[in-house]
């Protein structure tokens, strides 16, 4: 009945509704009916597409890696009170989907005869403020040159990548100079946790000596639990899933990804949820907790 109804519709203007109908056997009432209903039906797929596109745009804004969570969460922030399910709906309809992580593989090695500095985190991946609390790991990233290491500090408070480092080793200065630009610009309060596993680059006395000149305490978890140290786990496998696990042709060019997957997305443009001021990136959950100091 629905092809019936359309083609009264399209030849409406030619021989008149009162005559088709009468034609086909149709009541006009019903024609109407219809009628009402497929303009109201096109009025919401016009709506549709246009928030599809708005859902495109901050997907690719997001190198393809948010899912509905966080596309939401920009849409309000853009000021569009759009339903949560409907988000759902159409991203789902047009096979919009964020990135699945993986499990990566561990470069912890624990030293022989080191002794482990004891576990000040307790799994508890919190910080009351920023500066007071850093967890560190060390990852790889192929290339066709070999591995390109990468070493990283992040601010529990906000989640910031503050500190860095990258080279073709993976010897205890890679994770000093990552923990002196975390020193240089994170604005580490004294006392702050310095917390790792319990690899012999964070059991290094190189490091044990950077740690205490800067005066930081230091933390390790467990040696074979990634649980305890899950934060720096959780960054490497969002890193490798949204910059990609391609191979890169060599190191170099690997190495201007990360930079700007860390300075220009990750600790600037991509949303997390703080469980006090909903989705912000981690540039501006240090702003909110600086403004809040201020204000104090």
């Amino acid at each position: 009945m629905t092809d019936v109804y359309r083609f009264i519709e399209a030849e409406k203007t030619t021989f008149g509704i009162a005559l088709l109908c009468r034609l086909l056997n149709v009541a006009r009432s019903s024609f109407y009916a219809w009628a009402r209903g497929e303009a109201a039906r096109r009025r919401r797929q016009d709506a549709d597409d246009a928030l599809a596109h708005e859902i495109t745009v901050l997907h690719v804004a997001s190198r393809h890696t948010y899912g509905v969570p966080r596309i939401h969460a920009e849409l309000a922030r853009l000021g569009r009170r759009v339903n949560r399910k409907r988000v759902e709906r159409i991203m789902r309809e047009r096979g919009i989907a964020g990135v699945t992580r993986r499990r990566r593989r561990s470069l912890t090695r624990p030293a022989k005869r080191a002794v482990p500095a004891p576990d000040l985190i307790g799994r508890d991946f919190t910080a009351p403020a920023p500066g007071m609390r850093l967890v560190g790991d060390i990852t790889f990233i192929p290339t066709e040159q070999g591995w390109l290491y990468l070493a990283t500090w992040l601010d529990l408070a906000t989640r910031e990548v503050v500190g860095y480092a990258m080279a073709d080793h993976h010897r205890a200065s890679l994770v000093v100079d990552a923990l002196t630009m975390a020193a240089g610009q994170g604005a580490l309060q004294p006392g702050c946790i310095a917390h790792s596993d319990r690899g012999s680059e964070y059991t290094s006395d190189e490091l044990r000596r950077h740690i205490s000149g800067l005066g930081l305490r230091q933390s390790m978890g467990r040696t074979g639990s990634c649980y305890d140290n899950a934060a720096a786990e959780s960054f490497f496998a969002v890193l490798k899933e949204e910059i990609g696990t391609r191979v890169w042709p060599d190191r170099a060019t690997a190495r201007a990804a990360i930079f700007a997957y860390i300075e220009t997305f990750y600790n600037r443009q991509r949303l997390r949820k703080h469980p006090r001021w909903g989705y912000l990136t981690p540039h501006e959950i240090r702003q909110r907790h600086q403004g809040h100091s201020l204000a104090a």
